[in-house]
């Protein structure tokens, strides 16, 4: 039968007392009194209903009972050690398979780079990486499906139950066949394209909510010829000629010879905060610890090189 007086805390004193032999070794180990060490250890023997040690002299010398117990804690606390491991392992905390969310513009660049730094720092780590739309990230992220996120933000997020940290500022610019007059543009403004036809990604997308939040600033409604699902065929339907769009600058080194981006004016511009997030109950994983280092980096170098 269980003793709930027999705690973990006082074994654990038992153990060290074991290994010390004297109550001032002991006490100054565990940075506890003398005389909390001498009360554990009476505590042990009266809900064992039996003596563990002899006084000689000024010294307690451990019977044969206390020489069982030393080795059934030691199993005991070996034991529950293992068990929590596997418990966490299994809930994929401290395990080492990382989850990692990202939205599809940024694992061109940002997204290589960050993995690329983890698997320096760890190469047994295994990395797993999900591309979606930011609101289906978030969705996994809560659901405790993906460890950490990097999505894009039009502004911040009041939500304590997250931790976020902003790697960097984009912003959108208008997607133009390389052919089209508008590629000789330095810079557009909406009003002067407001009638042409367009290509946006599907709701949902954080880049397809800043093209609608763009075209309201502007109070333009755009003339919307089709819609995707992926910024690929979105670059592909407008190499083709079927319509304009609105991307973010950070796709630019990917682009075919057949797009080019063109800046929008100053008062058509809405900035995106590319961000890393992750729960904050599990902001001090080892895991999510090491990354968010990684990001730090990232972010400075990015700064560094302006």
């Amino acid at each position: 039968m269980l003793n709930e007086n027999i705690t973990l805390k006082k074994l654990h004193i038992f153990l060290t007392f074991m290994k010390c032999r004297t109550m001032n070794k002991t006490a100054e180990m565990l940075n506890m009194s003398t005389v909390s060490i001498h009360r554990a250890i009476h505590s042990l023997e009266t809900e064992l209903q039996c003596p563990l040690f002899q006084q000689q002299g000024r010294l307690l010398s451990p019977l044969d009972s206390a020489k069982t117990l030393e080795i059934e804690a030691k199993i005991l606390l070996k034991q529950l050690g293992r068990t929590i491991s596997e418990t966490q392992e299994t809930a994929g905390i401290f395990s080492a398979h990382f989850k990692l969310g990202s939205i599809y513009s940024l694992t061109f660049n940002s997204i290589p780079a960050l993995i690329t730094s983890m698997k320096k720092q760890d190469k047994k780590l295994e990395i797993e990486l999900t591309t979606s739309s930011n609101k289906y990230l978030f969705k996994k992220l809560t659901a405790l499906e993906l460890d950490v996120i990097v999505v894009s933000l039009d502004a911040p997020l009041l939500d304590p139950s997250l931790i976020f940290f902003p790697l960097f500022e984009d912003h959108l610019a208008l997607a133009v066949p390389v052919n089209d007059p508008l590629a000789s543009y330095s810079s557009i403004a909406l009003a002067d394209i407001k009638n042409c036809p367009f290509v946006m990604l599907s709701k949902g997308f954080a880049t397809a909510q800043d093209v609608l939040r763009t075209f309201e600033k502007a109070q333009i409604k755009p003339n919307v010829v089709m819609e995707v699902n992926d910024i690929f065929s979105l670059i592909s339907m407008v190499s083709t000629g079927l319509g304009y769009s609105l991307l973010p600058n950070r796709i630019a080194r990917i682009l075919n010879d057949k797009v080019k981006l063109i800046p929008l004016h100053e008062q058509d511009k809405i900035k995106q905060t590319i961000t890393m997030v992750c729960l904050a109950s599990r902001s001090k994983e080892p895991k999510i610890l090491a990354f968010t280092k990684q990001c730090h980096l990232y972010a400075k170098s990015l700064r560094d090189a302006k």
